[in-house]
């Protein structure tokens, strides 16, 4: 079969002949992909930098897609660390790790959108006790994840959701997704009475803006947690001693590991038909995965999905 290969930290994959995968376990089945996502974790585990990444190789990438297995039937898979990815024609799956996906949807959207929304959706759901109605800022939501997790809060309840990054026009085009009010990351003592912070970017804007935060807040006695999701901004944050002292404030994070991967399958199927049903909006582009090469450090507004 054919298959995206990684045979370095510092090269891109390229697109040649790999072995068959075999499947170890019960559980575990050949299945064919049919999408797979190109997202910022995949990058991350194939360089090494996400904590996740194993090191090993040859590494075929891919952390999830839409596949068809054995008996015909279209599922979305996550998979655990792993050599044998999703950018082939076949892997192997766990099917503990996917769920079942309806006739008639479409696999790219499928396998664009999932790891993104994901992110926010486990976050709130599972990694603090969200309520309807509480306030959240996004840092970060001019992304691919933050602005799904602009569409994911108004979809639990949120009452107001602002949206903060650094791009002008991505941030105009939010409030169209459900953004109640949008902020550069220099303007975030305006966010000041959230109840969440959801955060994509961390590194030094995060910290920076912590205490101008908390010291705009009308009650500091309220709660605020900040919920650290990505770091695009840089993977340390020198937080102020002060931040944690002068207000009911608590930094907790969210991602594999923190959250348990039988509460990140459990969410699955709910995610899976909000996608499904347009409940979240999706920005794909569809590459031939023989162009691995060109797409590996492409730099678009969609998501890029390569399809066998």
């Amino acid at each position: 079969m054919h298959a995206a290969v990684l045979t370095a930290f510092d090269t891109p994959p390229v697109y040649r002949e790999h072995p068959e995968p075999v499947p170890a376990g019960d559980d575990e089945m050949v299945v064919d992909v049919l999408a797979a996502g190109l997202h910022h974790l995949t990058r991350a585990r194939a360089n090494g930098s996400h904590y996740s990444s194993t090191g090993a190789f040859p590494l075929v990438p891919g952390a999830d897609g839409v596949v068809r297995d054995r008996d015909g039937r279209l599922r979305y898979v996550a998979l655990d660390d792993t050599n044998q990815g999703t950018f082939a024609e076949r892997t192997v799956i766990d099917v503990r790790r996917s769920v079942v996906l309806p006739e008639g949807v479409d696999p790219v959207r499928i396998a664009a959108a999932m790891n993104p929304a994901m992110s926010s959706w486990v976050a709130l759901r599972r990694r603090i006790e969200f309520r309807p109605g509480q306030r959240v800022l996004i840092i970060g939501a001019t992304g691919n994840a933050g602005r799904m997790a602009v569409q994911v809060a108004k979809l639990f309840g949120a009452a107001h959701v602002i949206a903060a990054g650094r791009d002008a026009t991505r941030l105009a085009a939010l409030p169209e997704l459900g953004a109640d009010e949008t902020c550069t990351l220099g303007q975030l003592e305006r966010a000041a009475d959230v109840d969440v912070v959801l955060d994509y970017v961390w590194g030094a804007p995060a910290a920076e803006a912590m205490v101008p935060m908390l010291t705009a807040r009308s009650d500091r006695s309220a709660p605020l947690t900040w919920v650290q999701i990505g770091s695009m901004g840089g993977p340390v944050a020198p937080v102020p001693s002060v931040a944690l002292r002068s207000a009911r404030f608590q930094i907790v994070g969210s991602g594999i590991g923190s959250v348990p991967a039988r509460d990140f399958i459990a969410e699955l199927p709910q995610l899976a038909a909000a996608v499904t049903e347009g409940a979240i909006s999706v920005r794909a582009q569809a590459v031939p995965l023989a162009e691995i090469s060109r797409a590996w450090a492409a730099e678009t507004d969609g998501r890029i999905v390569l399809v066998p």
